[in-house]
Parts: structure tokens; C-alpha cells; sequence
């Protein structure tokens, strides 16, 4: 299997030689549907594919998915040899730093602690067999609410993870991985230019000073002018950022481009990758409420069925997680679910979808929903993965 570095520099090569380029698609694999219809439509295409796994998505505890980093690449092959897929599907990491899994964070473990644990996940990563790991130490719970993390302490800490990671490899006598590193988020310092800069010269030099300067990452994730709630992808900001990036072999990488109105500008601005996720969650949601509405039509006509309630189970399921309350806004922190506007609430519960996917009265409410359709629709579960 190539390396994703190597592939970045193919890119770069074909970009100054002819102008042709191409940005790598990268699948949050938040559930075992998007994770099957990625690797259907990697192998439809012919192409390869991305899966870029969170710590809360996979992790050694299972996730919200269920899912170990061994468990996962297991997964992976499977859907592989069902659907046909010959071309390269590359587990990745995304966002292995301090605090970035919940678990963490609600625990209110210290930096020790959560490190700790984030290296006991990138062996573990490592040992299953990830070829990408974004090292993100761009969070510090420690500093007061609102303050953006210096520049210094992202630099030495991404070293600190990338010469554990390096030693694990090496120690199992594994070939390369590839490298993605920093932040689209304020107060991970970088969204300023000169910060950026500032981050790409202190990474070169602290590199060479701990004798892993032939470890250079193949991406930078940058700011680009999308967030979770902005779809407008800025062309001239990627362009600037591609500037600096392409004599260093890297290209940047994009962290949200779910719903984004202006995708052919990813490749033509230089971006080399692109991270898609709850717009997948919300396209699943969508497939079984439509379904939903199917059984609803069938049950009029026999009413001998018992109704999924697919809707109910994950609205019940998602408010009872709490996680919802992560992406709640500034004004809304002090409201109930229920004193939402419905847009929001929607919004929440499609967001937070991706958390409940494995929750028992979820996975009952699939099963009696695709159940009641099996007549009607040969295979229901394929049916949402091919929406």
C-alpha cells in the first residue's frame, strides 16, 4: 500500500508539472453504514478512500461505535470483500490529542492522565495497523475558558507525540506512516496566518532538533472558512495556505467540509484533503425517517405490524446522551431540548445521531423498522446505504 505522504507528493508534482490535481476524500466512519457505503462507493469508483476515526468514534474502549482500532480495520475488510473494493482504504486517526475524546474531558483528568491515554491509543492505532495519525495536542483544559493555546506548547507537544508514535513503529518494525498535524480551531492558535508561519518554522526546527526531521507531515489542517455552522469554502485563504505548504511536500486538509457549497474549488485551490462526517450522520438519519415514513403507509394498510418508533428511539436516545449539549450555541446553553426551536432541535438530534447509532433501543427500532419493509424493499439496509 502507498503512503499517503507519497501520494501527497505525487500531487504536488502533478500540480506544478501540468496543473492537474485531486483532493482525497477522508469518511468520519460514524456508523457502520457510512462506513459500508464509503467503501461501496471507493470500489464503484475505483478509487481510493480515507477513514478518518476520532477517539470518541474508535478507540480502546470501543467508542460510540463499538468499534477497537483493530475491530475497525476488521470492519474495513469486510465491507471490502463484500462490495469488491481492490483499491487502498486508509485507516486514519483524526484528532489524537489531550482532551479531544469526551470521556476525558468529562472526567476532568490533568494533562498526564489524558496524554497517557492518548498514547496507549496511538499504539493501539499503530499495532492495527493506521496509516495517517493527525496529532492534535491543540486543547489544554487547564488555561481559562477562551484562551487560545500558545503556539510554543502546540509545537513541542505534536514533537512529543510524533517521536512516541515513531518509537512504537519502529519498535514493531512497521513501514512508514504518514503524519497530519494542527487545527481549523480558534483557540488552537492557528487560524492567523502568521501564526500558521510561526507553527510550520517551530515544527521544523524542534523536528531536527529531536532527529525527526524526516518526518514531516503530509498534511496541515488549516482554516479555510468552513466551521459546523458555515458552508462557504474560501478559495484565496486555501491558496494562500497551499503557497506555504508546497515547498515543505505537505498540502492542507480540510476538517469541515460536510454540506460545503463549493467542492470543485477544493482541488483547483491546492487542498489535498477534505474531512466529511455529520453530513453523513444526517444523510443515515434521513434514509430511516424516510423509511419510517414507508412503514407508516404499510401499517395503515396491515395492521397486524408493530411500528419501529424509529424516530421517537433516536430522539429518546440522543437526549438521554447528553452529548447533544456539546453543539449547543452560546444563547442556548441555559434551555432545555425541548425549548428549542425545532429547526435547532433537528438540527441537534441529526448532529447527535451519530452518538446513538449502537444504542440497544436504536438498534430494536432498525430492526423491527427493516423488518416491516422487507417485503416491499428487498434490502432495506442497503437501501440507506446507497441513499
Amino acid at each position: 500500500m502507498e503512503s499517503i505522504r507519497s501520494i501527497i507528493q505525487k500531487n504536488i508534482q502533478l500540480r506544478q508539472k501540468d496543473g492537474r490535481t485531486f483532493t482525497l476524500l477522508a469518511v468520519c466512519p460514524n456508523s457502520e453504514s457510512v462506513l459500508a457505503a464509503a467503501v461501496k462507493a471507493a470500489a464503484k469508483r475505483n478509487s481510493i478512500m480515507l477513514f478518518a476515526a476520532t477517539l470518541n468514534q474508535v478507540d480502546l474502549d470501543g467508542g460510540y461505535t463499538g468499534w477497537t482500532p483493530q475491530t475497525f480495520i476488521q470492519k474495513i475488510g469486510e465491507h471490502a470483500g463484500k462490495y469488491g473494493c481492490t483499491t487502498s482504504l486508509y485507516p486514519c486517526l483524526d484528532h489524537g490529542g489531550p482532551w479531544l475524546k469526551d470521556k476525558d474531558t468529562l472526567a476532568r483528568l490533568s494533562f498526564e492522565q489524558t496524554i497517557q491515554n492518548v498514547k496507549n491509543s496511538i499504539e493501539a492505532c499503530i499495532k492495527a495497523g493506521y496509516q495517517l495519525l493527525h496529532i492534535d495536542p491543540t486543547v489544554d483544559r487547564n488555561l481559562p475558558s477562551g484562551e487560545t493555546i500558545p503556539i510554543e506548547w502546540v509545537v513541542e507537544r505534536t514533537v512529543d507525540l510524533i517521536a512516541y508514535a515513531e518509537m512504537v513503529r519502529q519498535g514493531l518494525h512497521l513501514p512508514e506512516i504518514s503524519y497530519e498535524v494542527g487545527t481549523e480551531e480558534v483557540l488552537g492558535g492557528m487560524v492567523d496566518l502568521a501564526n500558521f508561519d510561526q507553527f510550520i518554522q517551530l515544527l521544523k526546527v524542534r523536528l531536527l532538533e529531536r532527529n525527526l526531521s524526516h518526518i514531516w507531515p503530509c498534511f496541515f489542517v488549516a482554516q479555510v472558512g468552513t466551521d459546523l455552522h458555515t458552508t462557504d469554502f474560501d478559495p484565496a485563504a486555501a491558496n494562500q495556505i497551499y503557497t506555504r505548504l508546497y515547498p515543505t511536500g505537505a498540502l492542507a486538509k480540510g476538517h469541515y467540509t460536510d454540506w460545503v457549497s463549493n467542492p470543485a474549488e477544493y482541488p483547483i485551490s491546492g487542498m489535498g484533503g477534505a474531512n466529511v462526517g455529520p453530513e453523513f450522520t444526517s444523510e443515515e438519519f434521513d434514509a430511516l425517517l424516510e423509511l419510517e415514513g414507508l412503514e407508516k403507509s404499510q401499517i395503515m394498510q396491515a395492521k397486524h405490524l408493530e411500528p419501529s418508533h424509529m424516530t421517537d428511539r433516536l430522539t429518546n436516545a440522543v437526549i438521554g446522551s447528553q452529548r447533544w449539549q456539546k453543539w449547543l450555541l452560546e444563547e442556548e446553553k441555559s434551555l432545555d431540548f425541548h425549548a428549542l426551536s425545532p429547526e435547532r432541535k433537528m438540527w441537534l438530534l441529526k448532529t447527535g445521531a451519530r452518538y446513538c447509532w449502537t444504542d440497544p433501543q436504536v438498534i430494536e427500532g432498525r430492526q423491527i423498522l427493516f423488518q416491516n419493509l422487507s417485503h416491499s424493499i428487498p434490502d432495506p439496509n442497503e437501501y440507506v446505504r446507497s441513499g
